[in-house]
C-alpha cells in the first residue's frame, strides 16, 4: 500500500504552528486546529505571517519534514530541514559527480533531455486540442523545433555549458509560443517574466514553480541527498540547485499543465490577481487557495510510473524520481532514468 505523502499549506496570516503532544496545533482568528504530525510527510508550507514555535521546528528537522517559508506573494524566504541526516557516503558521491563539468554532464544531460521530451509531449497535445489554424502551426512547429533539439541531444557528445545553452534556446522557443496554448479570450501573455512576475500568467506559473521546488527539494532530502548540490544548474549560496535539476523535467506536467486548465477553464480570472506600485503582479489570497486546492487534487491522480511500472500518486513521482537518482548515483543505474510523460 502506498500512503498519500500531504503537504499543509498555511497561508491565513497571524496563524502560530506549534507542537502539542504528536500533533500541530494550527492557531489563529478562525480558533484552533491539531492536525497529526505523521499525517504530514510532505512538509509544510508557509506563506507570509506564519509563526513556528522551536519545539515544532525541532520536532519535524529530526523527522524529515520539510518547513518552506514563503513569502505571502509566494517568493521563497527560506527552508528548515534535517541538514546533514541519511547516508554521508550516498553525499560524498553526489560532490565527487557535481564537482566537475565533464562528470556532471550525464545527469545533466538526462535531466535535460526529461524536460524537453515532456515540453514536446505538451505542444503536440495542446496543437491536437487547439482549433485556430495558426496556433496548430505554430505549436506543431515548435514541438518539431524541440525535438530536433532533443535528437540532437541524444546523439551528440555536448559539453556541460553547451547543455545549458541548448536549454535556454529551447525555452526561449517554447515560452514564445506559450500564449497559443491558452484561449484566444483569455489572459495575455507576451513571454516568461520571473522577477518579477509583471502578468498574470507569469505570476502563476512562478508560483507553481515554488510549489514544485518544495516538493522536489523534500524528495531529494527524504533519500539523503544535498539539494544545493547540483548538475545542470551552477552552484549558488542559497539555491536548492539539485532540487531545480528535479523540477526541470516534471516543470511541464506538474505545473504548466495544470496553469493551462485553470485559465483555460476560467477558474482564474483577471480578477484573481493583484497588482502592486512595483509592477509585480500576484495571485489574490482567495486564488491562492484555489490553485492549491487544484494542486493537491492533481497529486492524488494515478499514474504508471514508465520506469518501475508501479501505480503511484502523481505526487509521488517526485520521490520515485529522487530515489532513481540516489540509484545512480550508488552505481546501481548506468544512468539516471527521467520521467519521460506519455
Amino acid at each position: 500500500m502506498i500512503t498519500q505523502l500531504n503537504t499543509l499549506y498555511v497561508l491565513s496570516q497571524g496563524t502560530w504552528l506549534s507542537k502539542e503532544g504528536e500533533c500541530i496545533e494550527v492557531r489563529n482568528e478562525a480558533g484552533k486546529k491539531r492536525l497529526p504530525i505523521h499525517m504530514i510527510g510532505g512538509g509544510i508550507v508557509t506563506f507570509g505571517n506564519v509563526m513556528i514555535t522551536p519545539f515544532l521546528m525541532g520536532h519535524c528537522a529530526a523527522h524529515g519534514i520539510r518547513i518552506t517559508c514563503l513569502t505571502e506573494q509566494g517568493r521563497f524566504l527560506a527552508a528548515i530541514g534535517r541538514g546533514t541526516g541519511g547516508n554521508v557516503f550516498l553525499r560524498r558521491r553526489q560532490y565527487r559527480l557535481s564537482d566537475t563539468p565533464e562528470s556532471a554532464a550525464p545527469a545533466a544531460r538526462n535531466f535535460l533531455i526529461g524536460k524537453l521530451a515532456n515540453t514536446r509531449t505538451l505542444l503536440r497535445r495542446a496543437a491536437r486540442e487547439r482549433t485556430p489554424p495558426d496556433a496548430v502551426s505554430t505549436l506543431t512547429e515548435a514541438a518539431k523545433q524541440i525535438s530536433a533539439a532533443l535528437d540532437r541531444l541524444t546523439r551528440g557528445d555536448f559539453t556541460l555549458d553547451a547543455m545549458r545553452g541548448l536549454e535556454g534556446d529551447a525555452a526561449a522557443r517554447y515560452f514564445a509560443v506559450f500564449r497559443h496554448m491558452l484561449e484566444p479570450a483569455g489572459l495575455p501573455f507576451e513571454g516568461r517574466e520571473r522577477r518579477p512576475p509583471k502578468d498574470p500568467v507569469n505570476a502563476l506559473l512562478s508560483f507553481l514553480y515554488t510549489l514544485l521546488a518544495h516538493d522536489c527539494a523534500s524528495a531529494a532530502e527524504s533519500v539523503g541527498l544535498d539539494t544545493q548540490m547540483g548538475f545542470l544548474h551552477r552552484d549558488r549560496s542559497g539555491r536548492a540547485s539539485l532540487a531545480l535539476d528535479l523540477m526541470e523535467e516534471l516543470r511541464p506536467i506538474f505545473a504548466d499543465r495544470l496553469a493551462l486548465a485553470l485559465l483555460n477553464r476560467k477558474q482564474l480570472k483577471a480578477s484573481d490577481f493583484e497588482s502592486e506600485p512595483t509592477g509585480m503582479v500576484r495571485l489574490a489570497p482567495d486564488a491562492r487557495k484555489t490553485v492549491l486546492t487544484a494542486w493537491q487534487e492533481r497529486k492524488k491522480t494515478e499514474i504508471v510510473h514508465p520506469y518501475t511500472k508501479d501505480k503511484i500518486p502523481s505526487g509521488l513521482i517526485p520521490f520515485v524520481q529522487a530515489r532513481l537518482f540516489s540509484s545512480y548515483l550508488r552505481g546501481d543505474l548506468d544512468g539516471y532514468p527521467p520521467f519521460i510523460w506519455r
